[in-house]
């Protein structure tokens, strides 16, 4: 059993390199003093690091990695380097139960292919997806998966997204029985692809799950709030994410454009500035940030690479949650609960 008040770090990943790295960390430890770090990368530059957080004095260890793996590198070759890497030695440490969940803000590709290498699916799942939480006009965040950690599906493995998706809104969001769609071109029950719509047959035959299945949901509904998980291939979900990332940046950015386009609209944004602020803090990935790998035997997080001290934070904070709320299990007990009701 992975003792879950340690949290592994993978201290060398992402595009900000280790600065931010251990200012998240410092941060994710003064809003949650329990938990205690596995810092992975190199010993010297780390302890080096550590001497501008004394709050991190307690409760940390470091554990040496010589190399780390880049941000273009193939997963077959960083698969070969795994065992010499901050971020395959930081997924090892879940692997032997020294941490409960890993956290890295490195390659995508290489954290799946390690993650799935070194702590196997679990039993019932044949291909885990990556999850994560994206803002909505409504009252919850929603649960979208795959983003791209499978690019071609069949409909079997839709229907464990659905199920591993819906634990995780249960868990991150408090709900009893998560409002589940399908993303496809049309609701209209003949429409999408018949790995789509054979899922979607699986899901309506399915109501003693601990779900609530919507049908389909397309693609400008993603934001509306009416929904708490969508479920998608992977291909179509990471496009799904970086369009909807573009589509922030360029709200932000053609608001700025047209707030100092004259005096006038300067004064605008000095009267508009509080809510302007809330649209920001609303679009900003740090405040959403940690995309988790479900369907493992263990916990794998994946913060956005370009991520700062405060979406650092949060992704340990996810981390956290996750573990404390142990959601392994509850994926495990729910397929085992639908295979039982379907066989």
């Amino acid at each position: 059993m992975a003792d879950s008040s340690w949290i592994a770090v993978d201290a060398m990943g992402g595009d900000e390199g280790l600065a931010v790295m251990l200012a998240g960390v410092a941060r994710a430890r003064q809003r949650t003093g329990a938990l205690k770090f596995l810092l992975v990368g190199d010993e010297v530059a780390i302890r080096a690091g550590l001497e501008r957080h004394r709050d991190l004095a307690n409760g940390v260890e470091v554990i040496h990695a010589p190399e780390v793996i880049s941000g273009d590198e193939k997963a077959g070759q960083a698969l070969r380097r795994a065992k010499v890497t901050s971020m395959g030695l930081a997924i090892d440490c879940v692997k032997q139960g020294r941490a409960g969940a890993a956290v890295s803000a490195g390659n995508t590709g290489a954290m799946m292919a390690m993650a799935k290498l070194a702590l196997r699916t679990m039993p019932g799942i044949d291909r885990p997806a990556l999850a994560a939480l994206l803002p909505t006009l409504g009252d919850n965040d929603v649960v979208v998966l795959d983003l791209g950690a499978n690019t071609a599906v069949e409909a079997k493995n839709l229907v464990q997204f659905a199920v591993m998706g819906a634990a995780y809104a249960r868990v991150a969001m408090d709900l009893d029985s998560p409002r589940v769609a399908l993303l496809n071109i049309g609701s209209e029950d003949q429409k999408g692809t018949d790995e789509i719509r054979d899922a979607a047959a699986a899901l309506r035959a399915a109501p003693h799950l601990p779900m609530t299945f919507a049908g389909f949901v397309e693609g400008d509904r993603l934001s509306r709030g009416e929904h708490d998980v969508i479920v998608c291939d992977g291909f179509s979900g990471n496009i799904a994410l970086k369009t909807a990332e573009g589509t922030a940046r360029f709200v932000a950015d053609l608001l700025k454009r047209a707030f100092t386009s004259s005096v006038r609209s300067k004064i605008g944004f000095l009267i508009s500035r509080p809510a302007t602020q809330l649209l920001r803090d609303h679009l900003d990935p740090n405040n959403h940030n940690g995309a988790v790998f479900l369907g493992l035997n263990g916990l794998v997080l994946k913060s956005h690479g370009g991520a700062t001290e405060v979406g650092v934070a949060n992704a340990i904070g996810v981390a956290a949650k996750m573990v404390q709320a142990d959601l392994a299990r509850r994926i495990a007990e729910d397929l085992r609960y639908f295979e039982k009701q379907a066989a």
